[in-house]
């Protein structure tokens, strides 16, 4: 039953990646077809097509990679400067010179007569943008769709009042000595877990007073040192009166909001105190919100997608160590779409019942919550202003536009077209390192997955 829930979290994250992706492609379909370009292909994946079918001058069809998709529109790149309207001249040396020329060959090969104005190329800079904006702006939308439905229906994860333990410990351990400490063996056993309290338990109250905020817990144990304490639990909807005695202990000195203190050298401060070996957190339940609050949940996710990928190339080292060294996969670690299955997988076998809740509900708004935080990736991803993205032939498109402009206010002739092309050896140079940083990715995703601590 695991391995079946497993297989269809992953298949429910598939479908979802190939729906974010058709509609990304439709995203600059219709803008493109609106404006009169003829689109020759639109498919979904890469490779060998599995199946196809044409509809008036546009193939529809699937190919057998699964990891993206395109449209093809006649005329992505202009003639060069002097070339007649569709023609191409065969004199170009160089290496790089041939792959423009290649590039220009193949973006005109499909330019019937008649056509010579349904070039992409041709496009005034607005409609260029739209084109190419369409695609992320799809994206986005699905993400805005997605994170409606999940904080007006289901709700946001919000922190509520009073306390629960979060983690118990096994044994007593010095705070100076916690990280250099691997076994119990020949220590005590922590209050806590001496009284049968376990994680997850709220704390209702200690000693008789009530709890009401994670620092409650130690304001009230550390006095506590050697004293029995009564300590009320709420467990499975039912309370349960606990006895626990404190130990003395070295432990971090906090101060009024529950933060260790630093001395001057910069290492925590410690004193003498009771302690029974129970992390407190706040507890944690979805609450719904107004539509009202989507508009400012959807920008934090943009935002904190943006970071994310800023800071990928200073992670992939981890990612290299964890993928050859055995090195912690960091639970931040950026990840492919084969990670993204795989967490899609362990959420449908129960791995993460803990963290997101064990019900069927529970599984599927998290699944949707992955894929409308996937969906806010590829459209921050795709405006990144680099060939072959999006992002990259909006930046031409508005190149072309401030040339253009430049030229009227100086009384100067129209500059012409912006040639793209000119800039496929850098687009060359990124797609190499997207398919290498894609294939590291890949590869540490099989054998060495994050793993969000269920």
């Amino acid at each position: 039953m695991t391995t079946v829930a497993f297989v269809l979290g992953v298949l429910f994250m598939a479908a979802g990646v190939a729906l974010s992706i058709a509609l990304h492609e439709v995203g600059h379909l219709v803008p493109a077809k609106r404006f009169g370009v003829r689109v020759t292909q639109y498919m979904v994946g890469f490779g060998p097509t599995v199946w196809s079918r044409r509809r008036g001058e546009t193939e529809y069809g699937v190919k057998a990679i699964p990891l993206g998709g395109y449209i093809r529109m006649i005329g992505m790149f202009p003639p060069r400067a002097g070339d007649a309207d569709g023609m191409l001249r065969a004199s170009s040396t160089g290496r790089f010179s041939q792959l423009m020329d290649e590039a220009r060959s193949a973006s005109l090969e499909e330019v019937r007569p008649g056509d010579e104005d349904r070039v992409f190329y041709r496009l005034s800079v607005p409609k260029k943008v739209l084109v190419m904006l369409g695609g992320p702006l799809m994206n986005l939308l699905i993400g805005i769709v997605l994170l409606t439905v999940l904080v007006t229906a289901h709700g946001v994860l919000t922190a509520q009042q009073g306390a629960e333990a979060a983690t118990v410990a096994q044994c007593v351990v010095p705070s100076t000595a916690v990280a250099s400490t691997t076994t119990c063996e020949g220590r005590p056993q922590s209050p806590a877990l001496a009284a049968g309290i376990r994680p997850g338990d709220r704390l209702v109250s200690i000693a008789g007073k009530a709890v009401t905020r994670p620092r409650d817990v130690t304001n009230l144990i550390r006095p506590a040192a050697g004293t029995s304490v009564p300590v009320v639990v709420e467990r499975d909807g039912r309370q349960l009166t606990l006895s626990v005695t404190p130990i003395r202990n070295t432990v971090v000195v906090l101060d009024a909001a529950g933060n260790p203190v630093q001395r001057a050298d910069g290492t925590p401060a410690t004193t003498e105190a009771g302690f029974i070996g129970v992390g407190p957190r706040s507890p944690m339940a979805y609450e719904t919100q107004p539509v009202t609050a989507v508009p400012g949940i959807v920008w934090d996710y943009t935002v904190q997608t943006a970071s994310g990928l800023a800071h990928i190339p200073q992670r992939l080292g981890g990612v290299w160590d964890a993928a050859f060294g055995g090195a912690q996969r960091e639970v931040d670690s950026p990840m492919s779409v084969v990670g993204v299955g795989r967490v899609a997988g362990d959420v449908g076998s129960g791995k993460y019942d803990a963290i997101f809740g064990a019900s069927l509900g529970d599984k599927f708004w998290t699944l949707l919550t992955l894929l409308a935080g996937l969906n806010i990736m590829l459209f921050v991803f795709n405006l990144v202003p680099l060939l072959p993205l999006d992002g990259g032939h909006v930046a031409g498109a508005l190149w072309e536009g401030t040339k253009r402009q430049w030229a009227r206010l100086r009384g100067r002739p129209d500059p012409g077209f912006v040639d793209v092309a000119k800039a496929l050896p850098l687009a060359y140079s990124v797609a190499l390192v997207l398919i290498g940083v894609s294939a590291l990715l890949i590869y540490a995703d099989f054998v060495n997955p994050v793993d969000l601590g269920g």
